[in-house]
């Protein structure tokens, strides 16, 4: 029983992120995005991550690009952006393909 309730409550901890970030819908779009000072590359498999506007509170916040590697060898990273949609404007996380 004990494992059951541990299985419900992780299932819930791990959708609860998810379900907050599908959520994430702007009546106006971002501004401009900064233009990066990417600095030197860590290492010959690492990939840059640009910077993107996330919306916190009532205001877009720059998060900044970051060096990352990747999951395995050809994976490439797809940007995140914020879709324009009828009424206002959604973010479409990015992703390693």
């Amino acid at each position: 029983m004990k494992k059951l309730l541990f299985s419900a409550i992780f299932a819930i901890a791990l959708a609860a992120p998810a379900a907050q970030a599908a959520g994430v819908y702007v009546r106006f779009g971002p501004p401009r995005p900064v233009r990066e000072r990417v600095i030197v590359r860590p290492g010959p498999r690492h990939v840059w991550v640009p910077g993107y506007y996330r919306y916190v509170g009532t205001r877009y916040v720059w998060a900044p690009g970051y060096w990352a590697m990747p999951p395995h060898p050809r994976a490439a990273w797809v940007p995140g952006y914020w879709a324009h949609r009828p009424g206002g404007y959604i973010w479409i996380a990015g992703y390693w393909r």
